[in-house]
């Protein structure tokens, strides 16, 4: 059961490792519009979709990676980089919710220039408003405390008040301001700081 602060209406919300399962919520969820990808929003989906048909037990196995098996990765601007370690969790609360991940580097809290934060995350449009970005993150980091590190980073535009909403209630403190690589496309953004 999930713990909540105190006056806090509890939540049905659960972090869930992707399975053969729950896939089918989250291939109508991509059906329906909703990207896991805040940078690449609309190739995501269609590229999900495709291994998703092209093979659903490889696109699960994928979504927990831990020792960075899968290969590159492809960049918004279409450059091909090494995969850092990872995974992903589902939200679900009976159904699909949206989906955050963890990425990391072993040994070491930093990133290379490329990688926007340690752990993204996307809500589905019709589950927005009940906090569950803000539940997710938090579970999350209980999970990957394990992994040592001193804290995560975690990368917003500026005008996405949301999304810095659920960082800082979770923690989160503004630790720079700066201008995202090329690959991202050089715009501002905001990196914020959560300590372990």
């Amino acid at each position: 059961m999930l713990q909540h602060p105190p006056g806090q209406k509890e939540s049905p919300l659960q972090l869930i490792v992707p399975d053969l399962a729950h896939l089918d919520g989250y291939a109508d969820a991509l059906r329906r519009g909703w990207s896991p990808d805040n940078v690449r929003v609309d190739e995501a989906p269609r590229e999900e979709l495709a291994r998703i048909e092209a093979d659903p037990a490889a696109f699960v196995a994928s979504l927990d990676d831990p020792e960075a098996k899968a290969g590159p990765i492809t960049l918004p601007d279409g450059t091909m980089v090494a995969r850092m370690p990872g995974y992903r969790r589902w939200m679900w609360d009976g159904e699909f919710c949206g989906s955050i991940g963890f990425r990391w580097q072993p040994g070491t809290a930093a990133l290379p220039a490329y990688v926007l934060g340690h752990i993204g995350y996307a809500v589905a449009p019709w589950k927005r408003q009940r906090g569950y970005a803000t539940l997710a993150l938090g579970m999350l980091l209980k999970e990957i405390r394990r992994h040592g590190l001193p804290h995560v980073d975690l990368t917003t535009d500026p005008d996405n008040l949301p999304s810095q909403k659920v960082i800082t209630a979770n923690g989160g403190v503004l630790v720079d301001r700066f201008t995202k690589v090329a690959a991202h496309g050089g715009s501002e953004a905001l990196l914020f700081r959560i300590p372990l």
